[in-house]
């Protein structure tokens, strides 16, 4: 199987509208409203006119109306249960073999059994069916936000959530690089040892280091004293320092600046990330927290990438629920040709 890198040209994507008010409580409407700003923002077309369709499931009629008055007629909306939004996760992991699209389908434990919610078990096999792809079972517990792809055979994670004891305790590392080879297609797998403090996804790569380009790839940098990331992100990025891909390319490391401490009303930290953006045929739309590093990670990113623009879109709302735009989201990427 052939998994492409994110910059390249996608189908489709999928994501779950915010529904459980017993989950989101005063945060539902407001993370809607950042659901909106952002699924906009990404579906924009190109100059060549080439835009990103997108699926937004539905839980109940209520949900669907929310979706509706929001999106109007800009996108399909279709009826599914779910246990919550994080499609990244409950959904396949998409690629291509001979022709034919295949979805990835790790077992989803809810992050360790911290998070176990009825309808989460059948999204992979909803978004694969309405996507038209195979459904492929992988016989280990992994998500899709814990994998980054570089398009040519590189795929890199972190032990932290991989080879957590609540994840793949009979697994080593061995056999599980083994495994994701196999289910996978690929041919390297990198390995971080940790990801972000505070984040109950056990150190998802998608809030840590994201591929732009073949053998170039993202990850933070703190810029205020008071960051709680700080010492992380500096072990990440001296690790990937010292990686090469699958061609046995040295990575190429460019940093941008983290959101810095962002807490919730009760003083806890948040996993805020600003590598957790989304990408269109147009933009690059990247989760911000009203803090100055979001407009600064911008700038820095943009410097690094000519083909998209990179635009801002505030996140704080979804953030509250443990994620962001990555997470929420599952593309299914254009065949190789």
């Amino acid at each position: 199987m052939h998994i492409p890198i994110e910059t390249a040209r996608q189908l489709r994507l999928f994501t779950c509208w915010p529904s459980d008010g017993e989950l989101w409580q005063d945060n539902l409407e407001p993370a809607r409203r950042e659901f909106a700003d952002f699924l906009r923002l990404v579906m924009q077309p190109d100059d060549a006119g080439h835009g990103l369709p997108v699926t937004v499931l539905a839980a109940t009629d209520e949900t669907e109306a929310s979706i509706r008055d929001a999106m109007g007629d800009d996108v399909t909306i279709l009826r599914a249960r779910y246990g919550d939004v994080w499609a990244r996760d409950t959904g396949p992991v998409f690629g291509w073999r001979d022709g034919k699209l295949i979805g990835a389908s790790f077992e989803f434990n809810g992050w360790g059994g911290k998070y176990e919610l009825p309808g989460d078990e059948t999204v992979a096999r909803t978004i694969a069916k309405a996507a038209g792809a195979v459904l492929r079972p992988a016989d280990m517990v992994a998500e899709g936000g814990a994998l980054e792809f570089d398009g040519r055979g590189t795929v890199l994670t972190t032990r932290q959530c991989l080879l957590n004891p609540n994840r793949n305790p009979e697994l080593s590392e061995a056999q599980v690089t083994a495994r994701l080879k196999e289910v996978l297609g690929v041919e390297k797998v990198l390995w971080l040892d940790e990801g972000l403090l505070h984040d109950h996804t056990d150190g998802h790569i998608d809030n840590v280091a994201r591929f732009i380009a073949p053998g170039v790839i993202v990850c933070q940098q703190a810029t205020e004293s008071d960051d709680p990331q700080a010492e992380v992100l500096d072990q990440c990025a001296d690790q990937l320092s010292r990686m090469s891909d699958a061609k046995g390319q040295p990575l190429k490391v460019i940093r941008i600046p983290s959101p810095g401490r962002i807490t919730d009303e009760e003083g806890e930290i948040r996993p805020a990330s600003h590598m957790n953006w989304v990408i269109g045929p147009r933009n690059i739309v990247v989760p911000t927290y009203g803090t100055p590093s979001g407009d600064e990670a911008v700038r820095v990113l943009q410097r690094h990438i000519s083909d998209r623009e990179v635009i801002a879109s505030p996140s704080s709302h979804i953030l509250s629920g443990g994620g962001s735009f990555h997470c929420v989201t599952c593309h299914v990427p254009e065949e190789r040709v």
